[in-house]
C-alpha cells in the first residue's frame, strides 16, 4: 500500500486494514498490536512508521490509525472501548472495506458534520460539537487527542535533562516492582545508566541493567548493539537489559531484540503507556464526547 504525500484525509485508507487486523486477532487487540500487524502486513518502512508531524511532533502513523478507528466507531463497525482495547462489533467481524468503501464512509460522515454545522446556532458554545468533522474534512488532524493548554507526557519526558530522565526511569521501575534500583555514576557506568533487580517468584531474582535515552526520532540501531556489548562485557553479571527511550526503534533493532532474550526495548509509546498504567505523574481525565450514532436519528428531523 503506497503512502500518499498529501496530508489530506490520508488516514481513510487504513479503515480496511484496521478491520483486517482485528479480524485476524479474534476481534480485539491493543493499538500497539494493530499497528504492528498492519506494518508487517504492508511491509511499511521505518520512515513511514517513525514519521512525525512537523508542528506537534506526534507520530503520524499511530495518529492516523486513531482517527480511522473513530470513523469505524461512528459507523458501528467497532465498539467504543474505554479501556484501551480496540474491539469489533458483530457487524465489524464480517465487514471488508476497500479503499473506495472507506472513502464512502468518510464522505458520509463529513456530510453529517457539514449538515450539523449548517444547522448550528449562533452561540459559540456549540462550536465544540462540530469541531471533529470540520477538522477532518479540511485537513488531516495532527492529533487524535490534542491538548492545547498543557504539553504531552512525551514532550515533558523529552524536555528533561539526561540525568533527570535516568532518575525518572528508575522511579518508574519501582512502580513495577523492581528493587535495589541504582542510578550509576556517569564516570563509571561503562554505558549503563542503572541497575536493578526484580523478583520473578520466591526462588528467583533477575539482575537488570537499564539504559535511558531521550530521542525525538529513531534510536540508531548501532546504539542498541553497543548496549548489548556493554551488557556482555560489564563487570557485573546481568540477566536482562532494558533500553528505554522517548523515541522509536527501527525494524532492525526490533529483530535484534527478538533474537536476544536478554534485551527488552521500551519505546516512547510503550513508555507513556507504562506511566499511564501506573498513574505515575499523570491523572486520569474523564471526557464526555457526543455519541454520533445516538444523535444521527434526530439530525434528519426537519
Amino acid at each position: 500500500m503506497k503512502q500518499k504525500k498529501s496530508g489530506k484525509t490520508e488516514f481513510v485508507k487504513w479503515f480496511g486494514p484496521i478491520l483486517d487486523a482485528l479480524q485476524a486477532q479474534e476481534g480485539s487487540a491493543r493499538p500497539r498490536d494493530i499497528t504492528k500487524w498492519i506494518a508487517e502486513k504492508y511491509n511499511l518502512p521505518d520512515e513511514v512508521m517513525n514519521e512525525r508531524y512537523e508542528k506537534s511532533g506526534v507520530l503520524k502513523f499511530p495518529n492516523q490509525l486513531a482517527w480511522a478507528r473513530q470513523y469505524l466507531v461512528w459507523e458501528e463497525l467497532m465498539a467504543s472501548s474505554k479501556h484501551g482495547v480496540w474491539t469489533l462489533t458483530e457487524k465489524g467481524r464480517t465487514t471488508k472495506l476497500s479503499e473506495k468503501d472507506s472513502y464512502a464512509i468518510f464522505n458520509k460522515w463529513v456530510k453529517i458534520f457539514q449538515d450539523l454545522r449548517d444547522k448550528k446556532s449562533e452561540s459559540s458554545n456549540s462550536n465544540q460539537l462540530y469541531n471533529t468533522g470540520q477538522t477532518t474534512e479540511e485537513s488531516e488532524p495532527e492529533t487524535a487527542s490534542a491538548s492545547i493548554a498543557t504539553p504531552s507526557l512525551i514532550e515533558i519526558l523529552q524536555s528533561l535533562s539526561p540525568t533527570g530522565f535516568e532518575h525518572l526511569c528508575g522511579r518508574l521501575l519501582k512502580e513495577y516492582d523492581f528493587e535495589n534500583v541504582e542510578i550509576s555514576q556517569q564516570s563509571h557506568d561503562g554505558g549503563i545508566d542503572g541497575y536493578a533487580t526484580i523478583k520473578i517468584n520466591p526462588f528467583v531474582n533477575l539482575s537488570v541493567y537499564f539504559q535511558c535515552k531521550r530521542y525525538s526520532g529513531t534510536v540508531p540501531t548501532e546504539k542498541v548493539q553497543a548496549f548489548i556489548g556493554v551488557m556482555e562485557t560489564n563487570r557485573r553479571s546481568v540477566e536482562k537489559g532494558l533500553y528505554i527511550t522517548t523515541g522509536s526503534f527501527a525494524k532492525a533493532a526490533a529483530e535484534i531484540a527478538k533474537s536476544n532474550i536478554k534485551l527488552e526495548l521500551i519505546d516512547g509509546e510503550k513508555l507513556v503507556e507504562m506511566f499511564e498504567k501506573a498513574e505515575l505523574g499523570v491523572s486520569p481525565k474523564k471526557v464526555y464526547e457526543p455519541d454520533m450514532n445516538f444523535f444521527k436519528q434526530f439530525i434528519s428531523i426537519k
